[in-house]
């Protein structure tokens, strides 16, 4: 009997050690914040909706800031999106065929590669080997809401 206990007790504490262990990791992972906007390899969740691009989302300051990368890292484009209203950051190897809409929904040939609740972002492979990369806000207020600006009322 005397034996049992021993073993038992010892897989106890074995196995509540390990489970204090495993979250402690689980919590450390959680706390870290998304960086490295602008990298090929961002410290930050793959949240892409289409399995052609990585696309990176951080939060600061009330503005969230999507990045497009294409399958070998290479960053594409990247915008920012505050009170509804998104806005292109001059990052990416296609920042020049980069717009901006409020409003609008996804052509036929585009593909979403991003969307939430505030935006749907797509893209198209042009001939060139470049990228067409569109940001379409969803304007929950079209009364505050205009195109490649920001209203304050």
């Amino acid at each position: 009997m005397f034996c049992f206990s021993r073993n038992f007790l010892r897989r106890t504490i074995l196995t509540t050690v390990t489970a204090l262990s495993m979250t402690t990791v689980v919590a450390a992972q959680a706390a870290t914040p998304a960086s490295g906007l602008g990298q090929s390899w961002p410290n930050a969740p793959d949240v892409s909706a289409n399995p052609h691009y990585h696309v990176y989302r951080f939060d600061r300051d009330g503005v969230a800031y999507i990045q497009v990368n294409d399958l070998q890292g290479k960053v594409r484009a990247a915008f920012g999106i505050a009170q509804s209203v998104p806005f292109a950051l001059p990052m990416g190897v296609d920042t020049q065929n980069v717009t901006t809409t409020a409003g609008s929904s996804p052509t036929d040939l585009m593909q979403v590669v991003y969307q939430d609740n505030s935006m749907t972002v797509e893209a198209e492979s042009q001939a060139d080997g470049s990228v067409s990369i569109t940001a379409n806000a969803a304007c929950q207020d079209p009364e505050h809401c205009t195109q490649n600006a920001i209203v304050v009322r």
